[in-house]
């Protein structure tokens, strides 16, 4: 064999198909026919399968990542560690390329796993991508001017991007073109799904530990501004002056100041669009599974911050009204 390059080349050729028929291509078919997407998980729009492809394009992958790791440090970016199925859907591009890899290794912005139900509004989206300093001014993350076009005639029919008027030029519009917009649909597409009644959730690992409660049987208090700088603070601001042209100021506000509590939590829960002025707000407490402690942790920090001098709530208020507002829903 050693003396014949025919039968030497032959042999190598064919050891090297059959290892890789063993070794790669067999496992991946196994691992393909037996990983099959979770029950609750929605297949993506044709918008959203359009917007993953920008979503690769543009190369937004070399900043964030789409999986939750099984520690404690990533509860904030899903409700649960990711599993193979979640990746499941992630077939072949095409014929002839293979499925873009988006779990990412790098988190220079955060994790878009659970975005779409985290960050859902469609006006900050496109505000975002228009320009990120405008809703984080410290953000690092590229603006994407392209996506969108500037006129002073806008039609019916365009999506106006609630851009500051610090912005623009005088008498100037920023409209979305279609691919901002499919780019939106696979951004608000980004949700985990449910597990099944009958699985449990993998449990975050290193755990923080628990602190101790200050008085006996009472729970620890829940820190306001955290949550407010986690969830309301990208749109409302650090300084709760919000945006003008985008997004409503909280300090001075009266809807926060006043006594109609119902109104407020009603907000917090299933959002609001009641202002021609101001971007749509999304039910922020609904889609994060807010309780009762976190909205009045989260009323109470609103209430005394920025030189508001509302008063205080208890979580009881508003657990009444929260289920208050499930019964009219019903």
């Amino acid at each position: 064999m050693l003396d014949n390059h025919k039968i030497l080349f032959s042999n190598a050729a064919l050891f090297f198909t059959g290892l890789t028929v063993m070794v790669a291509i067999i496992p991946a078919l196994s691992n393909q026919n037996r990983n099959r997407p979770l029950p609750g998980a929605p297949a993506l729009s044709k918008e959203a399968r359009i917007g993953k492809g920008i979503y690769i394009a543009n190369g937004c992958v070399a900043c964030h990542t789409q999986q939750v790791r099984n520690i404690d440090m990533d509860r904030v970016w899903g409700e649960r560690p990711g599993l193979a199925a979640d990746y499941a859907a992630n077939t072949r591009t095409d014929l002839w390329r293979n499925t873009a890899t988006l779990m990412g290794t790098e988190r220079t912005g955060p994790d878009l796993t659970n975005v779409g139900a985290r960050q859902p509004g469609k006006d900050w989206n496109l505000v975002h991508l228009f320009n990120p300093r405008i809703v984080v001014k410290e953000s690092v993350m590229p603006a994407y001017p392209w996506l969108f076009q500037r006129t002073k005639n806008p039609r019916k029919s365009d999506v106006v991007v609630n851009v500051p008027a610090a912005y623009l030029n005088e008498g100037e519009t920023i409209i979305a073109t279609k691919d901002a917009l499919y780019l939106l649909a696979y951004l608000q597409s980004l949700k985990q799904a449910a597990l099944p009644q009958s699985t449990a959730a993998p449990e975050f690992l290193y755990k923080k530990e628990k602190k101790e409660s200050t008085a006996a049987g009472a729970a620890p208090a829940l820190d306001g501004k955290a949550l407010y700088a986690a969830n309301c603070q990208s749109c409302h601001q650090e300084n709760g002056e919000g945006l003008p042209g985008a997004f409503p100021p909280l300090r001075g506000s009266t809807v926060v100041t006043g006594a109609d509590l119902e109104k407020y939590v009603d907000i917090i829960m299933n959002g609001y669009d009641a202002r021609a002025e101001y971007g749509v707000m999304p039910p922020v407490g609904t889609n994060m599974n807010f309780t009762e402690n976190e909205i009045a942790a989260i009323i109470n920090h609103e209430r005394t911050s920025w030189g508001n001098d509302g008063k205080k709530v208890a979580p009881e208020e508003v657990k009444k009204i929260i289920d208050l507002l499930k019964l009219k829903t019903e």
